[in-house]
């Protein structure tokens, strides 16, 4: 699939802000802060993705936060307990992840609706507890004191540098964030587009009539899930690399929440709404932080206007000419 020039154009700026603008800007405004500000926002952009790529497929996920935090555990144990690069966990937590959504995506999306959500919805609890339960996981305590992040390389050739000997670790994890949040929509996007991603889209509009063509519902569900899961431990796994420490609260109940929000806000119909919608929630809620107690009922005022007004994300606005679009 080729991309239109304006396309292109698009895309060549926004990398040109956030690998250069961004951090140019917060060098020479010496706000150092910035970079884990804009690192959480790229990843949990990325995990609100894998969310927006099961309402892709017409279900309502809102259990993204316990395959981050399962992925945040497992990248954490290989580490710390059986001292296996960080590198390596990242893509090790993801399939796992993904495993486990195959697992437990079999039975429970054969449901519809509400009734999919809902058991969704358990899962970031029943992953909390696990937590708690698990004597490899430590309990309460959780795992913490974790390293840094070492030296990737391959054939003696180093790709990236052990974090601790870096000058500035907060830019070493931005730009890591910032490289798997292009790569991941860059993906979603060429999924979208693809034959793939299109037989996806026919589940959203009508599972029998596309049953009755021969398309196999249930596995390009299973399929859209384990993506879903793998992009949630992805995350996940990172998240403990920048606290260096995982514990059974690291991702409640209203991270799996705030994580379909951020899809609603910036446009289900588009590939990049997670990834606008999770900017302006996460900074919105800063923003709102100077009105003190009225900081919720204002913030959850806009968020209900916001959806009332703009029922297909803020990416439907004109000014954005559709080309977030996944159509």
């Amino acid at each position: 699939m080729m991309l239109k020039r304006n396309q292109i154009i698009g895309v060549g700026f926004f990398l040109f802000v956030i690998f250069v603008a961004v951090p140019w800007l917060i060098h020479v405004s010496g706000r150092w802060d910035f970079y884990y500000t804009l690192t959480s926002v790229a990843l949990l952009s990325i995990a609100s993705g894998g969310v927006w790529l099961t309402f892709y497929i017409g279900r309502i996920n809102i259990g993204q936060g316990a395959f981050a935090l399962t992925g945040g555990y497992v990248a954490a144990i290989l580490v710390v307990k059986y001292d296996v690069s960080f590198w390596l966990t990242i893509p090790i937590a993801g399939l796992f992840c993904a495993a486990v959504a195959v697992i437990i995506g079999l039975p429970i999306l054969r449901l519809r609706g509400v009734y999919f959500a809902m058991i969704t919805l358990v899962l970031t609890e029943v992953a909390r507890l696990t937590a708690l339960a698990l004597p490899i996981t430590n309990g309460a305590k959780g795992i913490s004191s974790i390293p840094l992040p070492g030296e990737l390389s391959i054939l003696g050739l180093t790709l990236i540098p052990d974090f601790s000997t870096v000058a500035n670790v907060k830019l070493a994890f931005y730009y890591l964030a910032a490289v798997l949040m292009v790569l991941c929509f860059a993906g979603l996007y060429r999924l979208v587009n693809s034959r793939i991603g299109h037989l996806c889209r026919s589940l959203q509009q009508n599972e029998e009539l596309a049953s009755s063509i021969g398309v196999n519902t249930a596995y390009l569900r299973v399929i859209a899930f384990a993506i879903s899961s793998f992009l949630g431990g992805v995350s996940g796994a990172i998240f403990m690399a920048i606290s260096r420490s995982i514990y059974p609260a690291s991702f409640p109940v209203k991270d799996s929440v705030d994580f379909m929000l951020n899809c609603f806000l910036g446009g289900l119909g588009y590939v990049f709404g997670p990834m606008l919608g999770t900017f302006m929630i996460y900074f919105g809620w800063d923003v709102l932080f100077t009105t003190g107690k009225y900081q919720l009922l204002i913030y959850s005022a806009i968020l209900i206007l916001l959806i009332l007004t703009l029922p297909n994300g803020v990416l439907s606005l004109r000014i954005f000419n559709k080309r977030g679009t996944a159509k």
